[in-house]
């Protein structure tokens, strides 16, 4: 194993760690919320909030991540996004936290957070060379896997014998061995800040003209937005959907089962990666997650939604790895951080769409039908399974999609 990727591994455990944390508040709060209001729409207006900080400072995060340290970055957006996470818990160790407060200290967390992932992406490049961006890729969708995967399952253990706010703390301590991690790795790291002082428009523009021009990234960044709208749909209804017919153990459980995946794709693609094939093979992957997430919403017996939810996150880290390595392998390495940023803005818009109706619509279907917020969220991931299926199989035919593996830019 070479000395790049042990930094790399370094780097990563950070985040794995990270990861798990993030998801004990995750998986507690949308219980917490789901109790307290009974209704899908609290818990989307949550996870909204969480997510739009990172979506909208992602591109200007990504052109600090090109001119400043991209390490030091991470440690500061790691480390102050717990004061967002201790301002809920300093609420609720004061008396019951209103819904009002757990959306403000997720909003603070997530502002912080927004350093964070241009500057990891673009620190990978930075570590490894091209041969080793697959393997990585399968160990990266591992770590991001855990808050489905090893999260659900504790939360709902420790739910059992405290309260919210017991995640909350493992949480805030999380986030100190990742800026550990990440200040040991940065050690070791020849810095990629620059003199540059080239106006922030002019970078930004730098970084929309690597995707504008070229076309294969720019399809690839379009379907993107429209895959994540139907996968946002299904993340945040399969909680109320299975609330509505079990108790938080078992969707601890149950999530913990769906995600496991994740980790069975993840641990294959970290061994062998992927060395061909990279778009038929998202093309391919995608389809069946739109199957399998229909059949998640089509029945009612949680062992037989675990078999589907099994087989949906388990195409997810196919699809991102084909998706990451034909973007990374594209995209010039001086300018991986505003490049990322605005990638990751532009193809995330899908989710903010995704948080923002998904629970509007699941708790309207639910009163219309007279089925309840259960069946609403059940309908509405049927759906988003039909259309991400026929989205995905219009991957197939587009040419400047393939052409990407045919001729990447030189990397690394």
């Amino acid at each position: 194993m070479s000395s790049r990727f042990k930094k790399f591994l370094l780097l990563w455990s950070g985040e794995l760690v990270s990861s798990i944390g993030g998801g004990l508040t995750s998986f507690g709060l949308g219980v917490y919320i789901f109790d307290q209001t009974g209704s899908a729409a609290g818990m989307a207006l949550v996870t909204l909030l969480g997510f739009l900080p990172t979506l909208v400072l992602g591109v200007p995060a990504g052109v600090l991540a090109d001119r400043y340290d991209r390490r030091l970055l991470m440690m500061i957006g790691d480390g102050c996004s717990a004061l967002g996470i201790i301002y809920i818990l300093i609420a609720m160790l004061r008396g019951e936290a209103s819904l009002a407060q757990i959306c403000v200290g997720v909003f603070i967390s997530a502002v912080f957070s927004a350093l964070l992932e241009p500057s990891y992406k673009a620190t990978i490049t930075d570590i490894l060379n091209k041969e080793e961006f697959s393997k990585a890729s399968g160990l990266v969708s591992l770590a991001g896997s855990a808050r489905y995967l090893f999260s659900p399952v504790l939360a709902g253990l420790l739910l059992t014998v405290s309260d919210v706010k017991l995640l909350l703390i493992i949480d805030i301590c999380t986030f100190v061995l990742t800026v550990i991690s990440a200040a040991v790795v940065r050690r070791g790291t020849p810095t990629n800040a620059t003199e540059d002082r080239t106006p922030f428009l002019a970078s930004l523009k730098e970084g929309r003209q690597v995707i504008t021009g070229n076309r294969g990234i720019l399809a690839l960044v379009i379907v993107s937005s429209l895959i994540t709208l139907f996968m946002g749909m299904f993340q945040i209804l399969a909680e109320p959907l299975v609330l509505s017919i079990a108790d938080a153990k078992t969707l601890g459980i149950a999530e913990t089962v769906c995600a496991s995946g994740m980790l069975v794709t993840a641990i294959i693609l970290g061994f062998r990666g992927i060395k061909r094939g990279f778009a038929m093979t998202m093309a391919v992957s995608l389809v069946l997650a739109g199957v399998f997430m229909f059949g998640f919403g089509l029945f009612t017996l949680i062992p037989v939604m675990c078999v589907f939810g099994f087989c949906f996150f388990g195409t997810l880290p196919v699809a991102n790895n084909c998706l990451d390595y034909l973007m990374r392998t594209n995209i010039p390495e001086q300018i991986q951080g505003r490049a990322w940023g605005l990638i990751g803005f532009l193809t995330q818009i899908g989710y903010v769409v995704a948080y923002a109706v998904s629970g509007v619509a699941a708790d309207a279907l639910g009163r219309m039908t007279g089925g309840g917020v259960g069946h609403g969220s059940a309908l509405v991931i049927r759906i988003s399974g039909i259309l991400l299926a026929v989205i995905a199989l219009g991957l197939i035919p587009i040419r400047s999609i393939r052409n990407l593996e045919e001729d990447p830019v030189p990397v690394g």
